[in-house]
């Protein structure tokens, strides 16, 4: 078994990642709430793998922002007791950037890419010759003088991670051996995420206010984390030390985080498209603009959780809020004009 110690990391992470601090990260599939089905059949494609002798199959996870796909990741390089090379699709630019990455893995080591979407094109073909037959074909020199180098590459598990799986090719998609979705997580799954990570921390922290954290955290482990901590920050300066309810509603509330788990941009959207927009329909390009947040932000941030609950649809023409939304926001609804 190798030594897990050696994990790489090939770049470093993006901010909004450094808000799940490494040590809350489950180490065992025991300590991983939520994800039942996933984590059932991934361990039925590793122990499989492991009875063979052989590396497990590649593997793609796709879901929204936070869901828990590095994590899997990682207890997938564990289960396998092999290391782990971190990387993501916007920092391998070219074909060198990959033959350096793939060079230096070991037989048997997972290679995850996050942001698996990113990935250029022109790179998609030396991918498929690495995924399948683990050969790297690089072309040296150019006109009359170009040759192509083949490169043997050890047998290793390529773990894709990504937020817009629409944007994979069907070929590369077609060359994972498996492919999960991430879902959103209950209200019960996130309490017992909350209470790991109190205990982790050493927060003292009361049941209530795990409900209260929980209740607002979107649904999402990453977002669950970041408020425990911001609300161990009032317990230590405007409390004695412990989270209660009433501190965790307290630093929700400084935060602007509504009951829902709603933050200041959220609203923001909700009330653009009712009051600019007449509640839609709006296309996510003349909502940004006039919302004042990025594309990205939107599609991958706001927008899924106000769908999921139910204050946004989509439409072939754009967006609509609901008569939800207006009942939450306590915004009078337009009459509908009779013809």
């Amino acid at each position: 078994m190798k030594n897990l110690s050696t994990t790489s990391v090939i770049f470093e992470k993006k901010p909004e990642d450094k808000t799940l601090d490494t040590t809350l990260r489950p180490k065992i599939w025991e300590e991983y709430a939520g994800q039942e089905k996933v984590k059932k059949n991934l361990k039925i494609i590793l122990q499989a793998a492991k009875q063979r002798k052989e590396t497990p199959e590649h593997l793609l996870f796709y879901g929204n922002t936070g869901l828990g796909k590095t994590t899997l990741s990682h207890l997938v390089a564990r289960e396998m007791g092999v290391n782990i090379r971190v990387t993501a699709g916007p920092v391998i630019e070219k074909a060198g950037d990959l033959a350096a990455i793939l060079t230096n893995l070991e037989e048997g080591d997972v290679l995850f890419i996050d942001e698996f979407h990113r990935i250029k094109k022109v790179l998609e073909e030396y991918l498929y010759s690495a995924m399948e037959d683990f050969k790297l074909n690089i072309i040296i020199g150019s006109g009359p003088m170009a040759r192509t180098m083949e490169l043997k590459l050890p047998r290793f598990t390529l773990i894709g991670a990504t937020t817009k799986i629409a944007l994979l090719s069907s070929p590369l998609r077609n060359r994972f051996g498996a492919t999960f979705q991430l879902d959103f997580y209950s209200q019960e799954d996130l309490e017992k995420i909350i209470q790991r990570s109190a205990q982790i921390l050493k927060i003292d922290i009361e049941p209530e206010a795990v409900k209260t954290i929980a209740a607002r955290s979107r649904f999402t482990p990453r977002v669950a984390n970041r408020l425990l901590k911001r609300a161990r920050d009032f317990a230590q300066i405007e409390g004695q030390g412990i989270i209660t309810k009433q501190i965790a509603q307290k630093a929700l509330e400084s935060l602007e985080i509504d009951q829902l788990g709603l933050e200041l941009s959220d609203r923001r959207i909700l009330e653009t498209i009712i009051k600019k927009f007449n509640k839609g329909p709006v296309g996510l390009q003349a909502l940004a603009a006039a919302s004042s947040e990025e594309q990205d932000a939107i599609l991958e941030i706001y927008e899924p959780y106000l769908m999921q609950l139910g204050f946004i649809e989509r439409t072939p023409r754009g967006r609509i809020v609901t008569k939800a939304a207006y009942q939450y926001l306590k915004i009078k609804e337009p009459q509908q004009e009779l013809f």
